[in-house]
């Protein structure tokens, strides 16, 4: 029995291991391809995505014989999204705060040492082809993910730096402990986070932190865009109130007192 039950166990994680290989940046593959990243033989590879196929968890290409993706995993992907009760809280406010800022607005979570995308809706000006949610990012290279720091105690984020995830994605990255010590207190006296072209040249965005019940940040808001967009101080600033009442909302509809909220005094960005 306990036999079977590990070789049923290994079979899960061959299968998942197959499915984890499909990403953005290779989202069709051939079962070659899937034998070289998993280090699973052809006949069983071949074998599990014929279950998986016939399960819909993968579709082949007739014409390229490739593999991606199937309805099953959109289905099991949208169930998980829509388990979320911040995903649930946030999704109409984000959606009407891309469209007043005619920019992209963007909610995400901690995931370990990463920032977890849980969705994003378009704005005229920052129009997208592709979904977020589900992607990661960078902390110390993201407006979310600097507010998402903000909250964490100083050994978590001596202990990120410490870890060498800090690497520089642009000249403006902050790569130095220090300087994120005091960008972190920065925010948390003004209620909010700005990226001005920390990961990517020509982007740039304005977050605020997201409080649960017991007040504690459980996530974080951004609107984000083209350099030109956001460049402009006063604009920064616009912007910055618009996502600090558009966080408070999704805050208050996760039961949190916006009595017990910190003020934030907004100053030049």
């Amino acid at each position: 029995m306990a036999a079977e039950s590990g070789a049923g166990t290994q079979a899960v994680e061959r299968a998942m291991s197959l499915l984890t290989c499909f990403t953005d940046e290779h989202s069709e593959l051939r079962i070659s391809e899937l034998c070289a990243q998993t280090g699973l033989g052809q006949s069983t590879v071949s074998r599990m995505v014929s279950s998986l196929d016939r399960m819909g968890f993968v579709v082949q290409d007739t014409r390229t014989g490739l593999y991606r993706l199937g309805p099953t995993a959109v289905t099991l992907g949208s169930v998980a999204l829509n388990s979320s009760p911040v995903f649930r809280a946030a999704r109409q406010i984000a959606q009407n705060l891309a469209h007043v800022a005619d920019l992209g607005a963007n909610l995400a979570e901690l995931r370990g040492d990463q920032l977890f995308y849980l969705g994003n809706f378009e704005g005229a000006k920052s129009p997208k082809s592709f979904t977020m949610a589900g992607r990661t990012a960078p902390l110390h290279a993201t407006g979310m993910g600097k507010t998402l720091l903000s909250a964490q105690a100083p050994d978590h984020v001596r202990d990120y730096y410490a870890k060498g995830l800090a690497v520089a994605y642009t000249p403006h990255t902050l790569t130095e402990l220090s300087s994120m010590e005091s960008a972190l207190s920065e925010i948390r006296s003004r209620g909010y986070a700005t990226e001005i072209e920390e990961l990517a040249f020509g982007r740039a965005c304005v977050a605020a932190p997201i409080r649960g019940r017991s007040g504690e940040v459980v996530a974080a808001l951004s609107v984000s865009g083209p350099l030109s967009e956001l460049d402009d101080p006063a604009r920064r600033r616009e912007l910055a109130l618009m996502v600090i009442e558009a966080a408070d909302e999704v805050s208050v509809a996760l039961g949190f007192t916006m009595a017990r909220a910190p003020q934030p005094r907004v100053p030049l960005p």
